[in-house]
């Protein structure tokens, strides 16, 4: 046997785990990352891929983070479970906008709301575990799910019933071996918020089956039309110790690139996740933590005044896309997406090009027109396009005027 020989049958037949190898990348942010390289080279590109605010973190956050940095308290490392004086502050915020009590041995602060859905599925899961996912979904849930070791199981709710699952739904897909319901109202990627009576009910089913609830409320300030993101520990108190809630300062304070989220539930939960996390990253920025506590302590005016910007640029998109054939865009509640379906899109001649997906679609809208969407194949079935609507007003208008004369000449 030659040295080559010897050599090469040395060398790992995979270089990559399957585990992380069967990771998809976040398309979301795929489409944000293609929109932002065509327009660094000279192309007119709008994007409705990322899901952030955009207006600036405000003054007074930023200012404290300045102070934070020049103390040198903040050069060191600090409680991997997160400062004291932020778990003190998440607790104030969590009775305050909610009506949720807790105790900061309750608090779990991570790097960011993507960190704190990780650590709960790595907490909660075992191999063969299901996990009843709420279809469309957030891009991240079902790869954190699975690389938990768990099965992500969809439950596809449509435009025709505005996006919300239903009790009885859940009940025909739940099994014996379903460990877990993830829940996000309001929801990223349709802006759709569910009435109390209906988290209540979702909440009681839970609880008689033995499910433990994962609830995302990140989007909770972001409300309209009359519309309260309902707190499911709070509609059912006996959750409380099978209910973990994920929340962050990113949507509600314009902090998305900040990297602070927490994760509020069980002693025994939050302690096996700091466990988790002091092995994986440590604590969190501390300048970050300082900045946050100055968001949480703060007044909520900032978001109100983005709200306000939000709401017009609602009605404004939802409007003008449902000015186009065979598009049809419920209102949503909340967030700051809308999710068209453009299933009367498809299979049409658009450009000498016939898209059979919304894969293809949004590919299409991208060559022709140059502006970026994602399509519904990230969050669930075919048949749907995510926009985000927090871009400015101009912007909004001419996006979405250039999609309606391309999809005009659909035939």
């Amino acid at each position: 046997m030659g040295v080559t020989e010897s050599a090469a049958s040395t060398v790992p037949a995979r270089r990559i785990s399957r585990r992380i190898g069967a990771i998809a990348e976040s398309a979301t942010l795929a489409v944000d990352a293609k929109a932002k390289a065509l327009k660094a080279e000279g192309r007119p590109v709008i994007g409705f891929g990322a899901g952030e605010p955009d207006f600036p973190t405000p003054d007074y956050i930023v200012e404290a983070a300045v102070a934070a940095a020049h103390d040198p308290a903040n050069h060191r490392y600090t409680p991997a479970g997160g400062l004291p004086d932020l778990k003190k502050a998440i607790v104030a915020k969590t009775a305050r906008d909610s009506g949720y009590a807790v105790t900061p041995e309750q608090v779990l602060v991570t790097n960011g709301g993507k960190q704190a859905v990780y650590n709960t599925f790595a907490t909660l899961l075992d191999p063969g575990d299901e996990v009843l996912l709420p279809a469309p979904y957030w891009t991240t849930y079902p790869e954190a799910i699975k690389l938990a070791g768990g099965t992500p199981v969809e439950v596809f709710a449509g435009e025709d019933q505005g996006y919300l699952v239903t009790v009885e739904q859940l009940e025909a897909a739940r099994t014996p071996q379903t460990k877990v319901l993830l829940f996000c109202s309001p929801s990223n990627p349709t802006g759709a918020v569910y009435p109390a009576e209906q988290v209540r009910a979702i909440g009681e089913w839970a609880l008689e089956h033995g499910i433990w609830v994962v609830t995302d409320e990140i989007y909770e300030h972001l409300t309209y039309d009359g519309a309260r993101s309902a707190s499911m520990p709070v509609e059912v108190p006996g959750l409380a110790d099978t209910c973990v809630v994920l929340n962050g300062v990113a949507k509600t304070y314009a902090m998305t690139g900040w990297r602070v989220g927490w994760m509020v539930g069980p002693r025994d939960v939050i302690k096996a996740a700091t466990n988790l996390q002091s092995h994986a990253t440590s604590n969190v920025s501390n300048v970050s933590q300082r900045a946050a506590i100055a968001a949480l302590n703060g007044s909520l005016d900032a978001v109100e005044e983005m709200k306000v910007a939000f709401d017009r640029r609602r009605r404004t998109i939802v409007d003008m896309l449902n000015e186009i054939p065979g598009v049809s865009c419920p209102t949503p509640q909340g967030a700051f997406y809308v999710y068209p379906s453009v299933k009367g899109v498809l299979g049409k001649t658009i450009r000498g090009k016939v898209p059979a997906t919304s894969v293809e679609l949004a590919e299409l809208i991208l060559d022709e027109v140059e502006v970026a969407v994602v399509p519904g194949e990230a969050f669930g079935p075919s048949g749907y396009l995510r926009l985000s609507y927090a871009l400015g007003d101009a912007d909004l208008a001419e996006g979405v005027g250039r999609i309606q004369k391309l999809l005009a000449e659909a035939h």
